[in-house]
């Protein structure tokens, strides 16, 4: 057995290698850039990349190259079972309406006509995502029909930026008067620089258009919870609200402690990582007015020092186990587990 590692500093690969080291699993380091990414596995049983949605590269090809390595038989981390939603808010709605999961009521429309007569027939507030983007960008709070039609015309005219370089900008003011240190500071000088100069993801990506997605507003929720299944394993952080703002995603104001978190949501989302077969499930929760648990968005990827405080984890019996734990961890031995038993490992 051996594992190839496409290595980006930061990312998950840092302590894959660390683990394959520490207990002598067979592995190299590959580059998914290349135009002989293919020759360079031809003796390797595995694939791992963690490849991120702000990498325009990786977006044009992560999905394709993961497709080809699968139908060769070779095993990927993260599969397509695993990533072929992320960062598609619009798939993921397909994907929890199909499995029966509890999702945020969600809307998406392929015509301006039809978006028109829904948004005039609508209680309000509502809540415009993009498909794409994390941390809370390109996602506006909708208070009344103008509102919504004034979106739609632009989805179904000029179209959006894929990235909201003035809410980069509000956001890194808000992380100053959060913080109040140094990379704060640079950050806000950045945020500025930002406004005028796209960065080379937009001016690759283009202009979101053509469609429009809305999800329900779900009123006093300060703040949501995300949860992540991994190998059979799951673990959770509270993410706080900003001051003044009904988005809790990017906040930065975090809480750890097990009392925390409903059980509820440990239970959805082992039942739809099992669903998925997915190897790596990360799902954001808030309630509804009946305090009932809704699913608002997934992923498979998350920022890794943000998860070091977590104070253990839950088996799928939810037995709770007490400590400290490494996730990347976990996704070596899924991974390993899936080479020998030659079979997709449910999570």
């Amino acid at each position: 057995m051996k594992l190839a590692i496409h290595h980006t500093k930061g990312s998950f690969s840092e302590r894959w290698i660390n683990y394959c080291r520490d207990n002598a699993v067979p592995y190299t380091l590959v580059d998914c850039y290349r135009n002989d990414i293919i020759e360079q596995l031809k003796d390797c049983d595995a694939l791992l990349w963690h490849w991120h949605h702000g990498d325009y590269k990786a977006v044009r090809f992560a999905r394709q190259l993961t497709y080809s390595l699968e139908a060769a038989g070779i095993k990927v981390f993260p599969d397509s079972k695993t990533a072929w939603h992320f960062d598609d808010k619009v798939g993921q709605k397909y994907l929890a309406e199909a499995l029966q999961m509890p999702l945020v009521p969600s809307y998406v429309f392929y015509s301006k006509e039809e978006a028109h007569v829904w948004a005039n027939t609508t209680t309000y507030p509502k809540v415009f995502k993009l498909r794409g983007g994390a941390g809370a960008s390109n996602v506006k709070l909708v208070r009344s029909a103008s509102d919504a039609d004034r979106l739609i015309n632009k989805a179904f005219g000029r179209g959006f930026a894929a990235r909201d370089r003035f809410n980069r900008f509000r956001d890194a003011l808000w992380r100053l008067k959060r913080d109040r240190n140094r990379a704060a500071f640079f950050g806000l000088f950045k945020g500025i620089g930002r406004i005028f100069l796209p960065t080379v993801y937009e001016n690759m990506q283009g202009r979101e258009k053509g469609y429009v997605y809305f999800q329900e507003f779900m009123p006093d929720n300060n703040y949501d919870t995300r949860i992540i299944v991994i190998n059979g394993k799951a673990f959770a952080i509270r993410r706080y609200n900003r001051e003044g703002d009904f988005r809790a995603s990017g906040s930065g104001l975090i809480g750890f402690d097990k009392k925390l978190f409903d059980e509820r949501m440990v239970r959805i989302s082992f039942d739809l990582a099992n669903k998925m077969q997915a190897q790596s499930l990360a799902l954001d929760f808030i309630y509804d007015q009946q305090q009932q648990p809704l699913i608002v968005e997934m992923s498979y990827g998350f920022m890794m020092p943000v998860y070091d405080p977590c104070t253990g984890y839950w088996d799928q019996q939810l037995n709770w186990h007490e400590g400290a734990f490494n996730p990347q961890q976990f996704m070596v031995e899924g991974l390993i587990d899936q080479i020998v038993q030659q079979k997709p490992a449910f999570s």
